[in-house]
């Protein structure tokens, strides 16, 4: 995962009156502050892909007239501001790439609970039962592996068996960034600390480490590793571009409920101080809408839409195919994977 500089995003639209999704927007005098006014404008603190949110932002200014700044930032980095910032912050919403850095800032009590329309058009396993966020995206985790050094028969059985010698000098991970500290979290909530430390202590010992993912896809296709542990849209992502990453790469889905078979929900949420509670709830309903996952759903991000019984793009494996364990993403338990991770020595 990148660490990318803030930056800020307006996009401004005047409507005088607009529905969205059964919400009546409005202009004049006293509406009421459950009422989503057209030309307000919110603040959105985003560690999703900044162009997804972008596309969410641009759809969403249009059909409704409130305006959104766009703050970006990484998982753990934008959390901890939030978690900084306390009933202080100038952030309405918060999106996640993995679930952990939210589950943080639920935990500090800084969340609003989300409209019950919203959480309605989210399955129930993309998101908390405590209501307080929702997910409005997903991601599954693969071991990429160059095809001309790995045949199938030699592939691993499970995530696990990566920790044994057989791997070592052969797999590469970004081991300090939330998307391999989340799959970690999965493992831990799966099974257990004692079984997960073990693990890591063989992934210290086996792994080459890299600063992002994009890199170790990289390694893999020049043939530097056999194979790396990263999320699935890397290469889909690439491949869309030049392919000059990913021309030499497979990707190996794990299933059979393994933690390697970990799909990562992506979180949005509405922080308890916003200003404007009634426009930050109706930008997270827009964006688990039909409207805002078919947003998803055509662009260049390959995630996994959640949302509105809308389809994921055509290239990827269907999510119902992918034989994902059950991991509640509202436990996924960022404090002690690090301190886990710490022991291990990847930390």
């Amino acid at each position: 995962m990148t660490r990318r500089a803030l930056l800020t995003l307006s996009t401004a639209a005047s409507l005088a009156a607009l529905t969205l999704s059964g919400c009546s927007m409005q202009s004049g005098p006293a509406p009421s502050s459950s009422t989503p006014v057209a030309g307000t404008t919110i603040t959105v603190y985003n560690a999703q892909h900044a162009e997804l949110t972008s596309a969410w932002v641009a759809e969403f200014t249009q059909a409704t007239g409130i305006k959104v700044i766009q703050r970006n930032g990484d998982d753990l980095e934008m959390g901890n501001q939030i978690i900084q910032e306390g009933k202080a912050s100038p952030a309405d919403v918060f999106l996640t790439e993995n679930s952990p850095a939210m589950d943080q800032v639920e935990q500090a009590h800084l969340l609003a609970t989300l409209d019950q329309s919203t959480l309605d058009q989210v399955p129930a396993g993309y998101r908390p039962a405590a209501g307080d966020w929702t997910g409005i995206a997903a991601r599954s985790t693969v071991l990429a592996y160059n095809g001309n050094e790995l045949k199938d028969p030699e592939l691993p059985k499970s995530l696990m068996d990566l920790s044994g010698p057989s791997w070592k000098g052969k797999i590469g991970a970004s081991t300090a960034g939330a998307d391999f500290q989340a799959i970690v979290s999965a493992m831990y909530q799966l099974k257990g600390s004692d079984a997960t430390l073990a693990w890591l202590k063989g992934i210290k010992d086996n792994a080459k480490t890299y600063q992002d993912d994009t890199p170790v896809l990289a390694a893999v296709n020049k043939g530097e590793i056999e194979a790396g542990i990263l999320y699935h849209y890397y290469s889909f992502v690439d491949q869309a571009a030049t392919g000059e990453n990913s021309n030499n790469v497979k990707l190996h889905y794990f299933k059979n409920q393994d933690p390697g078979a970990f799909v990562s929900v992506s979180g949005g949420a509405v922080l308890a101080s916003s200003k404007h509670p009634a426009e930050a709830q109706a930008f997270l309903k827009f964006i688990t809408s039909k409207t805002g996952q078919q947003v998803l759903e055509n662009g260049k991000s390959f995630e996994y839409t959640v949302g509105s019984g809308v389809p994921a793009n055509p290239k990827l494996v269907p999510l119902s195919q992918l034989q994902a364990p059950s991991v509640d993403p509202g436990t996924l338990n960022s404090p002690a994977v690090n301190d886990l991770m710490t022991k291990a020595g990847l930390l």
